[in-house]
């Protein structure tokens, strides 16, 4: 798949997630558990990231560690995690 054909793919699949995902909650509580869950997640799409990269198949790689970043980001919002500032 070349990586116009990936991006409409993901661009799609999103819209249509946002247009018919339902908030459950007004508060949600992460405990432990699930902040670690979610970071083996991050964790096996940085390995994913890696082993496509290896493979030479970068527009994999690149969708893998775009969703590594997703959800990084996604727990420094929500305050489950500090990220220290680099100098």
């Amino acid at each position: 798949m070349n990586i116009e054909a990936l991006i409409d793919k993901y661009i799609s699949s999103t819209e249509k997630t946002l247009n018919t995902m339902q908030q459950t909650q007004d508060t949600i509580i992460l405990d432990k558990k699930n902040i670690h869950e979610i970071l083996s997640y991050a964790k096996a799409y940085l390995e994913d990231a890696k082993y496509y990269r290896e493979q030479k198949k970068f527009e994999t790689s690149l969708t893998s560690i775009a969703y590594c970043e997703g959800l990084i980001d996604a727990l420094k919002i929500v305050g489950a995690i500090k990220i220290p500032s680099t100098p």
